[in-house]
């Protein structure tokens, strides 16, 4: 199908999912900003997802919502089929929804969510992405880097799970070769302000401290911004982009965007 237009311009198809809040909203208008269609994914939270789709329109952007849980198969095929159906294909999707310390979530939900569901969601938008298009993965360094390195309390199942997710993403990267789609990890230390660093504030504070020791905590700006960057920048399939946290790989470059990324060609295992 010829590329699909967006009001009268020719725009990348971006999808972001758990984009209605936090970092995946602030990568979503920055996104916006730049002259993509973004798709704001949310599993409940409707409204705020129109909010930041309205704030997008206001500043000049193009972006809509659609709402998906994605550990549901069905839901997440519908998702895929709804972007396609509406734009005519998918340019980039950033895996960015997350989760695992819910109050009362079954005890394989994080694997669900951040293994499973990562997976299920690519492999179905696999064929329906062109050479040329990319995946970002999102993470953090105490899951990326969980093998190791200390994980705070309360925060082993997201490590475990994310990091399964990655591995488990990793492992298709000869299909994305094959089908010249582009892969690329975004790893974050700590990111201040979310939700993540206040439920550990109060569950494992000293793991908090320690990483506010090394240096300045990356904001949810930085990070998203670096996330942004990852949607574009010239990578070879499997790069990770490191956004703060020196101490967890020890090489240092900054984007020319001014946001904090460390750069790798590989992930450590």
């Amino acid at each position: 199908m010829e590329g699909a237009r967006v009001g009268s311009e020719e725009r990348r198809i971006v999808l972001i999912t758990g984009a209605s809040r936090g970092i995946g909203a602030e990568a979503a208008r920055i996104l916006g900003q730049r002259g993509d269609h973004v798709v704001v994914n949310y599993r409940e939270k409707r409204k705020r997802a129109e909010t930041i789709a309205a704030e997008i329109a206001a500043a000049g952007g193009s972006a809509s919502v659609a709402g998906a849980d994605i550990t549901d198969a069905a839901a997440a095929a519908g998702l895929v089929d709804t972007v396609v159906g509406e734009f005519g294909r998918l340019d980039i999707l950033v895996l960015n929804a997350s989760g695992g310390l819910e109050q009362g979530a079954a005890a394989d939900y994080a694997m669900a969510v951040n293994r499973d569901a990562q997976t299920r969601l690519v492999r179905l938008a696999l064929p329906r992405m062109a050479p040329g298009a990319r995946i970002v993965f999102v993470t953090s360094h105490q899951a990326h880097f969980s093998a190791t390195r200390p994980v705070p309390g309360g925060y082993e199942p997201i490590a475990r799970s994310k990091r399964a997710g990655e591995d488990a993403l990793r492992d298709m990267v000869g299909e994305f070769d094959r089908r010249g789609i582009g892969f690329v990890v975004v790893s974050g230390d700590m990111i201040d302000g979310t939700i993540i660093v206040r439920l550990l504030e109060r569950r494992d504070p000293d793991a908090v401290a320690t990483r506010r020791e090394h240096g300045a905590l990356p904001t949810v700006e930085e990070f998203a911004m670096a996330i942004a960057d990852a949607t574009a920048r010239p990578a070879e399939s499997g790069h990770t982009i490191y956004v703060g946290g020196a101490d967890f790989h020890g090489s240092i470059a900054t984007c020319p965007t001014g946001s904090a990324s460390f750069p790798n060609s590989s992930s450590p295992a």
